[in-house]
């Protein structure tokens, strides 16, 4: 078995169109992304209908892009992988199927990928990683903490129990006005406000790991109303450096804490909310240079949804002898591990 296979991966969970060509998990040969952010801007949000019926239009183009960019053909391949979940079904659906075809056109092994393995192992692309390891993985959809005791292996020991962090953002950002997605909207105005507000952290039960936003955004949409009910005008930069800082707060809380009780070498931030400025900033402060633990958070690029981090997983399932057959489906609600 080849020990530095040439993956062609797929990634279309949400509304990024992505396929990437990675060799032996950690070289990216090739990475295409056709973002949909100005479709579903108009929107106020992601419309899965919509989302899907764009996948299918870009897919061929994204892959064919990869394989140019690579100067490759299939016939260099040694396997497909493709994000079989969680996610929007329509959209998983145009990536497990286009992958299942290439793969029986081929004659390739079919290799399915967890969309957050996908995230967790972009820290491949950057750094060889260390285990015991623990990830923070935090977008629009997901926020959970897992925990790595040896390659391959996943525990999820924390997660949102409603809003991710990045629909919070999302929906504070609506209620300052703020153009969709929200995360970074957000990010940018906070830089010009001030910490003026105390908005509730929502520390949970003794000892827990799990997170909740849903308190949260509420108070920043109460705290706007009843301002405007008064007659009176929330600075939208303080309104905004003050939420992030009771989000940026609970998600170092928690990862300090389980860094230190898991005893992990690596700590890795991932997902979209990773290129948040603040977050990586206090992520910085807690993790230093000569730290115990080691912090990664890849670059922008490799935390935003993408099909690098995809063929990154993949390897692992390679060297595992894991292969799926032609019966493949999308499982929007597929658990890590």
């Amino acid at each position: 078995m080849n020990d530095n296979p040439r993956i062609l991966a797929i990634e279309t969970s949400c509304d990024e169109t992505a396929a990437s060509i990675v060799e032996g998990g950690k070289n990216i040969i090739s990475n295409v992304v056709a973002s949909q952010i100005d479709i579903h801007r108009r929107f106020g949000g992601v419309v899965p209908e919509v989302a899907s019926r764009h996948h299918v239009e870009n897919m061929t183009a994204v892959i064919e892009e990869a394989l140019v960019s690579a100067d490759m053909d299939y016939k260099d391949l040694d396997a497909i992988a493709v994000t079989s979940g969680p996610g929007l079904v329509g959209a998983l659906l145009v990536g497990v199927n286009t992958a299942k075809a290439l793969a029986y056109a081929c004659n390739l092994p079919l290799l399915p990928i967890h969309h957050i393995a996908g995230h967790i192992h972009a820290a491949e692309l950057v750094a060889d990683m260390e285990y015991p390891a623990l990830a923070l993985a935090v977008s629009g959809g997901h926020t959970s903490l897992i925990y790595l005791p040896e390659e391959g292996k996943y525990e999820t020991i924390g997660e949102t129990r409603d809003d991710a962090v990045g629909e919070a953002y999302d929906k504070v950002a609506r209620t300052l006005k703020l153009p969709y997605p929200g995360g970074p909207e957000i990010d940018r105005l906070s830089a010009e406000g001030e910490v003026s507000i105390d908005f509730p952290r929502a520390w949970l039960e003794n000892g827990s790991y799990d997170f909740s936003f849903s308190g949260l955004k509420s108070a920043v949409l109460n705290a706007v109303h009843n301002a405007g009910q008064r007659g009176e005008t929330l600075v939208p930069e303080n309104v905004a450096a003050s939420f992030q800082a009771s989000v940026v707060d609970v998600l170092v809380e928690r990862a300090v804490r389980a860094a230190s009780e898991y005893k992990v070498k690596q700590l890795i931030v991932t997902g979209g909310v990773a290129a948040n400025r603040a977050l990586r900033e206090a992520m910085i402060r807690s993790f230093p240079s000569d730290s115990d633990v080691e912090l990664i958070i890849p670059p922008l690029s490799l935390c935003t949804d993408n099909a690098a981090m995809i063929g990154a997983a993949a390897n692992i399932t390679w060297k595992k002898g894991e292969r799926a057959g032609y019966d493949l489906n999308g499982d929007p609600g597929l658990a890590l591990g």
